[in-house]
């Protein structure tokens, strides 16, 4: 049997060989599709005969295909790639393949077997449809991996179109999550509705994590933009990032979908609480081991006030409604009366409103705003939280007191329901106690097992589920 082998005589032919050896790819798939690197010595190329038409005793070519290529393909993609193969080797019984002849590729330069042109058209179209295939499979993955956190929750669907009636209390625990190895600062729901199954935590342990609160109580993803502990976290408006300030003095604001840092800066001190603002997204504040508080522009990326203060630490900030006021707790006590502990700033002009809010000796390590009313409640160090009215001069309600629960010298949070019915707390023994906002009665409590807890929030959808957090790591979520 005899064989032709056609010289390099002309550009088209050696750039047509060059098409089958090399398919091209295109970037985005580039790291789907490429094969491993291999030096050209070691590749082996298997000689293929091609005879005439339905086997006529016509001249007989040589084919070459790399074993690398063949290796490749057949690992890869078994599917289509032994298909295109197979159409290759024996179409019609015209291809024949010789396993035993193994011969090296012709050094660059030298002699190159020639290929039809049909053959190198069939081959660069297996090619392509297979790295089509991989893209598609990559997009896939990421849109599945998108829908794994963002789809609707299969419990919380049904309710979605129902109104908010009237926070029921739980009285089950239905998950409880224990993969952070340090105390958890913060819990928070996603403020989308259609999302609120995800469950954000911010710890001690220099981790952030989202979790599945309603379905499955798994965790989705791990955040870890800090190198210490993080002190607290929140939610954006629209659900799909997540601002963190930690004691590593660092701000970050991160995409939930990528884990990427949109917004990271320094902010010189240790932070202790983080806002954003109410009207505009692209707003925050933030206070901590410093006697002053900063609102940063994440357009910009920098300061654009300052709000400084005669005191040590700030250790809760509060916007009031409609954004053009906040709140801000401190360390100071006077001996007479507490002096700059709640200090109402006006956020545009960074001025002092009010400094002479709160006029009891204990300090007030967190804050929150009703749903509904005028009025705010501070969590005191004096065991009990007292209600302020929004307005100036931010009188204090001396007729309501909320006793029962401890403080002790923890950062103990509270909160309204979505509906302002109900005040719910934390404890320094780990109870979580309900009160009514109206009676300032408690209307029941929930036994700890000794570990602080020191975070608490209220589901926006689901009437009667709450998250908790625990000084010993823990997380809860009760029904």
């Amino acid at each position: 049997m005899s064989s032709l082998v056609a010289y390099e005589d002309s550009d088209s032919d050696a750039d047509g060989c060059k098409d089958a050896e090399t398919p091209s790819t295109t970037r985005a798939t580039e790291r789907f599709c490429r094969p491993p690197e291999s030096s050209s010595s070691d590749r082996t190329l298997h000689p293929v005969y091609v005879t005439g038409y339905r086997g006529t005793p016509s001249t007989t070519q040589r084919l070459y295909q790399s074993d690398h290529h063949r290796e490749f393909s057949a690992q890869k993609f078994p599917g289509k790639a032994s298909h295109a193969m197979g159409r290759l080797n024996n179409s019609d019984s015209n291809f024949r393949s010789v396993d035993s002849i193994h011969q090296k590729r012709p050094p660059a330069g030298g002699v190159r077997p020639y290929i039809p042109k049909r053959l190198r058209q069939e081959h660069s179209n297996v090619v392509e449809e297979i790295n089509t295939d991989r893209t598609g499979e990559a997009h896939d993955l990421t849109v599945q991996s998108t829908r794994s956190i963002y789809r609707v929750s299969d419990y919380l669907g049904p309710h979605l179109q129902l109104k908010y009636k009237d926070t029921e209390i739980p009285r089950n625990v239905v998950f409880q999550m224990g993969e952070h190895t340090g105390p958890v600062n913060r819990v928070q729901w996603c403020p989308i509705k259609q999302c609120s199954h995800l469950l954000l935590s911010a710890s001690m342990d220099a981790s952030v994590k989202v979790w599945d609160g309603v379905d499955t109580g798994k965790c989705l993803r791990t955040i870890t933009s800090h190198r210490v502990a993080v002190r607290d976290a929140q939610w954006s408006a629209c659900g799909q990032h997540i601002l963190t300030g930690g004691f590593d003095s660092f701000l970050h604001l991160t995409d939930v979908e990528t884990g990427k840092d949109l917004f990271s800066a320094n902010n010189e001190w240790r932070i202790g609480a983080v806002k954003f603002h109410p009207i505009d997204p692209n707003l925050f504040i933030c206070g901590g081991f410093s006697p002053a508080v900063k609102a940063w522009d994440v357009r910009m990326n920098k300061v654009i006030h300052v709000y400084k203060a005669s005191v040590q630490q700030h250790f809760d900030v509060l916007f009031l409604p409609g954004g053009k006021e906040f709140l801000s707790t401190t360390d100071t006590v006077s001996r007479d009366s507490a002096d700059r502990t709640i200090i109402a700033w006006d956020f545009g002009t960074a001025a002092k409103i009010s400094n002479q809010i709160f006029h009891e000796r204990y300090t007030c390590p967190s804050l929150a705003l009703h749903p509904k009313e005028n009025l705010f409640i501070a969590q005191t160090n004096g065991n009990y939280i007292a209600s302020f009215s929004t307005q100036r001069p931010y009188k204090m309600n001396k007729r309501k007191r909320y006793e029962g629960h401890k403080v002790e010298g923890f950062a103990v949070g509270c909160e309204f329901s979505p509906d302002g019915s109900l005040i719910v707390t934390g404890s320094s023994d780990g109870s979580v106690y309900f009160y009514n906002y109206h009676t300032s009665k408690i209307i029941r409590s929930v036994p700890g097992d000794g570990n602080a807890c020191v975070s608490i929030n209220c589901h926006p959808v689901l009437t009667s589920l709450v998250a908790t957090a625990y000084w010993d790591g823990q997380i809860r979520v009760w029904q």
